[in-house]
C-alpha cells in the first residue's frame, strides 16, 4: 500500500514545518505539491516520489515502462522561474524560522476569540485555522444551514479589508507566511468584528 500526501495546500511552511506530514514524522511514497511552491504568483503543481516509484517508471522506450503523461503547460518556463524565485527568497529571509516564532503569538490572538458566544471552536497548525461557528458554544449546535452565517461573517470581514473563506459555517484564516504580528493580530480584530456585525444584523433580522 503506498502512502499519498496531499500537500498541495498544506506545504511549504504553511504548518509550521516544511510539509505538513513532518509534525506526524512520517514519510510518503507520493506527494502532491503547489500553490506554496511559487507564492501564490502563478499556477504550478509537482508530484514527487520516491526513487523505488520513480525507477519503476525509468527505461527504454522498447521496454514500455514509461508513464508517458503530460499537459500543455507541463514544465511551463514562466511557473517554474516564479518557483525558483519564490523559494529563494523562502530561504534567504528564513520564512520558515519565522513562521514558527510568530505561530505562538497568532494563537493568543486567536484565544481572544474564545468567550465569543459563537465560537465552538478555533483550530491552528501554523499559519492555517479553522474557526467554528455555531449557535451554542456548550452544546455545538450549528446554525441552519440556510442561515449562511460563516458566507455572511466572511463578506462582512471583505467590507472591513480582510479577505476569507468559509467551509460551511467554519471561518479559515490561511495568512500571508510574510505577514507581521501586527498584520495578524489585525486579522483577527477584523474578524471579531465581522462576527459582531453579523450577530447584530441576525438579531435585529429576529426582532423584525
Amino acid at each position: 500500500v503506498l502512502f499519498i500526501a496531499d500537500e498541495v495546500a498544506t506545504g511549504f511552511g504553511r504548518t509550521g514545518r516544511m510539509f505538513a506530514c513532518e509534525h506526524e514524522s512520517v514519510s510518503p511514497d507520493i506527494m502532491a505539491i503547489a500553490k506554496g511552491m511559487t507564492g501564490g504568483y502563478l499556477p504550478l503543481a509537482a508530484t514527487l516520489t520516491t526513487e523505488e516509484i520513480y525507477s519503476a517508471f525509468l527505461g527504454a522506450h522498447h521496454e514500455g515502462k514509461t508513464f508517458f503523461h503530460g499537459h500543455s503547460y507541463t514544465g511551463n518556463p514562466l511557473g517554474c522561474a516564479a518557483a525558483l524565485a519564490n523559494l529563494s527568497i523562502f530561504k534567504t529571509e528564513r520564512t520558515l524560522t519565522k513562521v514558527q516564532r510568530r505561530t505562538p503569538q497568532l494563537s493568543s490572538f486567536l484565544n481572544t476569540l474564545a468567550n465569543d458566544p459563537w465560537i465552538g471552536d478555533s483550530r491552528q497548525r501554523g499559519y492555517m485555522v479553522g474557526i467554528e461557528l455555531v449557535q451554542n458554544p456548550k452544546t455545538k449546535e450549528p446554525f441552519p444551514v440556510i442561515d449562511r452565517i460563516g458566507h455572511r461573517v466572511t463578506l462582512a470581514a471583505r467590507a472591513l479589508g480582510l479577505l476569507i473563506r468559509p467551509i460551511g459555517n467554519t471561518i479559515i484564516l490561511m495568512p500571508p507566511l510574510s505577514a507581521t504580528l501586527q498584520e495578524l493580530k489585525q486579522m483577527v480584530d477584523i474578524i471579531k468584528v465581522a462576527i459582531s456585525v453579523v450577530r447584530a444584523s441576525t438579531s435585529s433580522e429576529q426582532i423584525s
